[in-house]
């Protein structure tokens, strides 16, 4: 999947690409069919939200669960963001997000380079996130929300918030999104909020500034994303756990493009369960060679 010249120049300016119903509704449900027997597990991949049971966040399903180490290696989620960086990527982290009908709580404003940087030691915001729809994206189940350019300030002062939701982020102060909205358009286009079917897919920057509200819905909105890094970029310390922030920087080796709806071996490490060494951590940096 290459991507065009304007599409290269929209994400350029704008920070993020959308591409409407890229997988096919069989596609999905070869997805959403494996969600809730991962939700289902009690482990400390699944984090839930702050105040209900609900999982908020569902890490590294792809060492476990056969359909999603195949979109893991999709070539429409892979090449694309290998297309930009010109460089072969690793997965850095693979995660589902699920904003549950009622339930879901907030994603504070953020950029995603703030947190790979202050806790993993990336070098450089070569990567990026690649999402998929599994549920219908509409204005009230909690879309993601950009400040369409913000990407090109770089990276952003940031404070470390461990209070307000279940999961620890590096969130972005309310003075600065006003001012990084009010640059973008303020009322007229000041805040992007792509939306659409399931199977639909978003790419965007490191850099990009973005949150999402609380679902109040009753529709569920659950997403996966890629977090994928050149390998080059890897990172540089180990301080999160190897189910949140990946220690494999072998390049993605991509599948065939019908690779969900047919039966091709994938490997599933950690299918019988997780190593001890998945929750090790360590604050030493790594040598790496000149």
């Amino acid at each position: 999947m290459k991507l065009t010249t304007e599409q290269r120049e929209h994400f350029e300016r704008e920070g993020y690409l959308f591409f409407p119903s890229l997988f096919s509704r069989d596609e999905t449900k070869v997805l959403t069919d494996a969600v809730p027997e991962l939700y289902s597990r009690r482990d400390i991949c699944n984090v839930r939200e702050k105040d209900s049971d609900s999982v908020r966040t569902n890490f590294a399903a792809h060492l476990y669960s056969a359909p999603f180490a195949k979109l893991a290696r999709h070539p429409r989620m892979v090449d694309p963001v290998r297309d930009l960086f010109e460089e072969d990527v690793y997965m850095h982290q693979f995660k589902i997000n699920g904003k549950m009908a009622f339930e879901g709580d907030v994603w504070q404003w953020h950029q995603d380079y703030g947190t790979w940087l202050n806790d993993d030691l990336m070098p450089t915001e070569r990567a990026m996130n690649v999402a998929i729809f599994l549920d219908d994206v509409n204005e009230y189940n909690g879309p993601l929300m950009f400040i369409p350019g913000s990407h090109k300030r770089g990276v952003v002062d940031a404070r470390h918030d461990v209070s307000t939701t279940s999961y620890p982020l590096w969130t972005i102060d309310n003075d600065l999104v006003r001012q990084l909205v009010q640059r973008a358009g303020g009322k007229n286009g000041g805040i992007a909020a792509p939306k659409g079917p399931a199977g639909s897919m978003i790419l965007f920057h490191s850099c990009l500034v973005h949150a999402s509200s609380s679902n109040l819905s009753p529709w569920d909105r659950v997403s996966v994303y890629l977090s994928l890094c050149t390998v080059s970029n890897h990172i540089r310390r180990f301080k999160r756990p190897e189910y949140i922030a990946h220690r494999d920087f072998t390049p993605i080796e991509t599948l065939p493009d019908d690779c969900l709806l047919k039966d091709y071996p994938v490997d599933l490490p950690w299918e019988n369960g997780m190593p001890t060494t998945a929750t090790q951590t360590s604050v030493d940096e790594l040598k790496v060679a000149a």
